[in-house]
């Protein structure tokens, strides 16, 4: 089969692999009709090459046609459509009960010291191959797949995989007061979802982006734009919009690729001359995070507020400003999300006639696999108003 695979630093190539096979009793073997390109992907192709290996299958937002089920796999059968969540849990262990299928004790990194297991998502991850392929073996099939009706097109219900969930649990995480006001920093796909759930719910929206294409489609919505190369006071300005007193909540839905920290910066880029060994070492026991985005979070919310983060960030010893946490009583909750702790909420919002999320026009481009390569460097340069792409294998 064909996949997209890293072969480097900003090296992505469409190559041919072995199809997959099932292995165990629970898994499935789903050929795959769309998969997204997400922002995290970006964090692979650049920042977090350390983790990766040549020849690793990219891709954690898929959604398909069942091909074949493993003997323990029951509430899916051939033929089925489902979307595949980007986390990997099994949906019986003490984590998942809790609602934290990210943290599932079966497919856990203990080795590694991290989470659940993700597809397409570093050996800190457990190395499965991801979704960016024409076939996708699925582990874990007996609970994760979600089997969504025939009928609709992909991008109905494809964003299940990761991008609703994980907008759903960062306005969750944020706690808005009823009629209260939320500000999104970063307007890509997460953040501008985050919106769209936080508009729907009847909250204010204020958000920050400097891509005109992302503000544009936002404040078309509803949002309360504010683009960041405009204001050299951007907190002083998001205080005149809250009557001085900041924002109930924030959502920071950038992570570690944020412009500004230039010391961050030049942190990253002098990693990236290091051997992968030493390399690996350094972002395991160094802060090399740009925090502009966390540090405006908690200078903006008021005191008292929420700061919810669902962009990723990667440094073990990242510099926090633990005064001014401790002296607002800020509240803080974060997190990979756990898909399918919320996909009962999301669903009814997908299965009517009416789009209250606008998932239907989400993707602003749509792509066969041959196109990933140019399609990994347009996103990270933010070309061609590309703010979410769709590929069709």
């Amino acid at each position: 089969m064909k996949a997209l695979t890293w072969q480097g630093k900003r090296s992505v190539e469409l190559t041919e692999v072995p199809d997959p096979v099932i292995q165990e009793p629970t898994d499935a073997i789903v050929r795959i009709t769309s998969t997204g390109l997400c922002g995290s992907d970006l964090h692979l192709y650049e920042v977090m090459a350390p983790f990766m290996t040549a020849g690793d299958i990219l891709g954690h937002e898929p959604m398909g046609i069942v091909e074949a089920v493993g003997a323990d796999v029951t509430h899916i059968a051939v033929g089925d459509r489902v979307v595949v969540p980007f986390n990997i849990s099994c949906g019986h262990c003490f984590m998942c009960g809790q609602g934290l299928q990210s943290q599932c004790e079966t497919t856990q990194n203990r080795e590694q010291g991290m989470g659940a297991s993700l597809f397409g998502y570093t050996k800190l991850y457990g190395q499965v191959p991801g979704g960016q392929a024409e076939l996708l073996r699925v582990p874990q099939a007996q609970y994760g797949p979600v089997k969504v009706p025939h009928g609709p097109a992909d991008d109905r219900f494809l964003y299940l995989s990761d991008v609703l969930p994980t907008a759903w649990q960062a306005v969750e995480y944020a706690e808005i007061p009823a009629g209260g006001t939320v500000l999104v920093l970063g307007l890509g796909p997460i953040g501008d979802m985050a919106a769209r759930i936080a508009l729907h719910r009847g909250h204010v929206v204020l958000g920050v982006d400097l891509v005109p294409e992302r503000l544009e489609r936002s404040r078309a919505r509803g949002v309360v734009t504010l683009d960041l190369t405009e204001h050299d006071d951007l907190v002083g300005s998001i205080r005149e919009l809250t009557g001085g007193r900041g924002p109930d909540s924030v959502i920071d839905a950038v992570g570690m690729e944020a412009h500004g920290s230039p010391a961050a910066g030049l942190a990253q880029k002098m990693a990236g001359l290091l051997p992968d060994a030493l390399q690996e070492r350094l972002m395991e026991r160094a802060g090399v995070d740009r925090l502009a985005a966390f540090y405006t979070a908690i200078d903006t919310v008021r005191r008292g507020g929420t700061i919810s983060l669902s962009g990723v960030y990667g440094g073990a010893t990242d510099p926090l400003p633990m005064l001014t946490l401790f002296d607002k009583q800020i509240q803080l909750r974060m997190g990979q999300a756990n898909v399918r702790r919320w996909v009962d909420a999301i669903l009814p919002l997908l299965v009517g006639d009416d789009d209250p999320l606008g998932v239907d026009g989400f993707a602003t481009h749509r792509l066969p696999l041959e196109a990933g390569p140019e399609a990994y460097e347009t996103f990270q340069k933010k070309r061609d108003g590309a703010i979410k792409i769709v590929f069709q294998p």
